[in-house]
């Protein structure tokens, strides 16, 4: 299965799963750095298929990237939105390290926050815009922690 066909095979699956919720919803997608990203717009079925914490979202993640490998699609990673749920999550995690890096500029004590890899990655990305910041990630699994430090230190 090429790229093309693993978008459409990738969006047409998660389509059927959220038929079983009774959520008859159209996806849209498309490809970033081999990356499918899944669109579903925004229903009464939001909190349904996001979940608590978002765990559901997540589920429905691993569900459609495990199928992709099973067909041996040329691409398996899978990103899935739900009404704009991780886009306004990321914007928020955004400012959150920006308030934390300005807190370490000016104390110039390191900050230590859990968080998991998706929004780890946001900070690191936001502290990259900062040339004396640096952060690095600690730990394993859910222990894993990410420290943002003066690049000095």
């Amino acid at each position: 299965m090429n790229q093309e066909e693993s978008i459409r095979f990738a969006a047409k699956y998660l389509e059927d799963l959220l038929s079983f919720f009774s959520a008859n919803l159209t996806v849209s997608s498309t490809c970033e750095e081999d990356v499918i990203e899944l669109s579903v717009p925004s229903s009464e079925f939001n909190s349904l298929l996001i979940g608590r914490n978002a765990e559901t979202l997540r589920s429905l993640q691993y569900i459609v990237s495990t199928v992709l490998r099973n067909q041996s699609a040329a691409l398996t990673r899978v990103n899935i939105d739900i009404a704009d749920y991780k886009k306004q999550r990321a914007e928020r995690v955004a400012v959150q390290a920006r308030e934390w890096i300005e807190q370490v500029r000016k104390t110039g004590d390191s900050y230590v926050a859990s968080l998991n890899a998706a929004d780890r990655r946001i900070v690191h990305h936001i502290a990259s815009e900062y040339s004396d910041i640096r952060t690095f990630s600690e730990g394993e699994g859910a222990e894993r922690k990410i420290t943002i430090a003066q690049a000095s230190s």
